[in-house]
């Protein structure tokens, strides 16, 4: 069956999805603004206010980790907005790969196994309802994410923070600004996971309960809650007092417009100031009319995940010859409008393991043909994909999985297009089945956290959903949890990453480059190379 369905973007992810995200945290704005009038010079809510059109189909819960219901956006706009966590990345330059810096601790040294991190907190920091950030509030917090036995535990938030709290075995006061962690084993990138790890006010949380915390959270970030319609808006306000320095804007205004028509319209009427993922056919338009279009890698990666452990896709050659038959380049410039880049191999482009010698994959349809053949099927065969037909990191699903589909025919490979809900899909996902049976699945990934390595290709991994394993694979994954030099660690990931390429249990098809719409008044903004960004530069209607 051939999809000839025109639509775009969004994310219609639900609550529900929250429980069921199980191992991994992120996969993971706006109402009124400057927009019309050669890309909008005064902000139609008057003032330095930003207004963000989110793909999202919902507002991002509210309750610390829960914001990753919505995958990046809902960490990108919620939870990094409203809280902080110990780490945080530096998201103020976009030449390289952000770099892990202090947040709520000043600093932090692991044991000699590194099995257990001391964290050093920092002073003088306050939640936005006034009570200290302290040890005992960082052991609340830690013991609700992490630490079954505790009374403060929280299912949910385990849950949806997965793979950033799955290895903590107990957390413990030191003193009044220390705390020590203590893990399963070895766990060398441990800072970077707790990075995710957004922390909430204890008084809050106790005086409100988990349903009450929702509505009316209270964290140390740069922005206060102020106000929130579920489906529609939500209005954050500047922290006058955060620690690290008051935001330049003077409100954060956050709306879920997943139609990517509707969003464009929103932004050229004025009615927001700044949109994710505008439609790569718009692109040019917006930018003749003075919005600007930004762009930059993050590490990212969109694919097609095959079920490995069924025929046709057992068999690498099978697996290769797809990847040969697929014209990245074509689909990156003609369907994406270079909003996206060609991915010639597993490892993103933005990661710090990634080496362009390791391009193994061309646009080569008669080496594509001659690997089939030497797999037994000369004539081709039919297969079956879902895929999502919109969501957070998804681009534009239909035509890009439109295209893949001609170009896959052209050699043989026939394949019946499957259209799945996005929040019905992560159900599936993080359960660790493909939706519907289907022979591989279409879905955004990433690689921000070093332990998605593991969640995607390690054996035995419930989001490994295509079944693959590889008895050195996992010993090099192991030996990267034990090696505390982060550039070794990137050379263990650039083999890890030439096993993949050269296995090819995905087809790896483009890079996305996280494009954003801003009208010409925002000011200020960094685009990183990142999926997470900072909105404490940013100001509306001012130089």
């Amino acid at each position: 069956m051939s999809i000839t369905v025109r639509g775009r973007h969004g994310r219609p992810t639900r609550r529900g999805v929250a429980v069921a995200i199980a191992l991994v945290t992120s996969l993971v704005v706006a109402a009124c603004g400057g927009g019309g009038g050669g890309g909008g010079s005064t902000s139609a809510t008057g003032g330095n206010v930003l207004v963000i059109g989110m793909t999202a189909s919902n507002i991002p819960l509210l309750d610390t980790g829960m914001a990753q219901s919505e995958g990046g956006e809902g960490q990108r706009f919620v939870g990094f907005q409203l809280y902080d966590a110990l780490t945080k990345y530096d998201l103020r330059q976009g030449t390289s790969a952000p770099k892990l810096v202090p947040g709520l601790a000043e600093s932090w040294e692991p044991n000699a196994d590194l099995s257990s991190w001391t964290f050093k907190l920092r002073p003088g920091v306050t939640f936005h309802d006034g009570t200290a950030w302290n040890a005992d509030a960082a052991v609340f917090n830690i013991e609700r994410y992490a630490i079954k036995e505790s009374p403060n535990f929280y299912q949910p938030l385990n849950a949806q923070a997965g793979l950033s709290v799955s290895g903590i075995k107990a957390v413990s006061k030191v003193d009044d600004m220390t705390i020590r962690i203590d893990t399963k084993g070895p766990w060398s990138y441990f800072p970077y996971d707790a990075a995710l790890i957004v922390m909430g006010s204890p008084t809050a949380i106790k005086k409100l309960g988990p349903e009450g915390f929702a509505q009316h959270p209270v964290g140390t970030g740069p922005f206060k809650f102020v106000s929130v319609t579920r489906g529609q808006r939500l209005e954050l306000a500047a922290n006058e007092n955060y620690w690290g320095g008051r935001p330049k804007l003077d409100k954060l205004i956050l709306r879920p417009i997943p139609d990517t028509t509707a969003r464009v319209a929103a932004l050229r009427s004025g009615e927001v100031n700044w949109i994710e993922v505008p439609p790569p056919d718009d692109v040019s338009s917006l930018k003749s009319e003075g919005f600007q279009i930004l762009t930059n890698s993050y590490d990212h990666i969109w694919p097609w995940v095959f079920n490995v452990t069924k025929k046709p896709w057992n068999d690498v050659r099978v697996r290769q010859a797809a990847n040969y038959a697929i014209n990245r380049e074509s689909l990156s410039k003609d369907i994406l409008a270079d909003t996206g880049e060609p991915a010639n191999q597993v490892v993103p482009r933005a990661n710090p393991a990634y080496k362009a010698a390791d391009d193994y994959y061309s646009y080569d349809p008669a080496k594509a043909k001659q690997l089939l053949a030497e797999a037994g099927y000369p004539n081709g065969f039919t297969t079956t994909l879902s895929f999502p037909t919109s969501g957070s990191g998804n681009m534009v699903p239909i035509p890009m999985n439109t295209a893949l589909q001609a170009d896959l025919a052209k050699v043989g490979i026939k394949v019946e297009l499957k259209p799945v809900e996005w929040g019905s899909m992560l159900t599936d996902f993080f359960a660790g089945n493909i939706p519907g049976g289907a022979d591989a699945l279409n879905i955004s990934l990433a690689f921000f956290q070093e332990g998605f390595w593991y969640s995607w290709f390690g054996t035995g991994s419930t989001l490994n959903v295509g079944g693959y394993s590889n008895p050195r694979l996992d010993e090099l994954l192991n030996q990267a949890k034990t090696t505390g030099d982060i550039d070794q660690r990137a050379g263990l990931y650039g083999e890890i990453g030439k096993i993949l390429t050269t296995d090819a249990p995905w087809l790896y098809v483009v890079n996305d480059r996280n494009p954003r719409a801003l009208a010409a008044d925002v000011k200020g903004f960094v685009m990183p190379k990142s999926w997470y960004i900072d909105l404490t530069t940013v100001s509306v209607g001012t130089s």
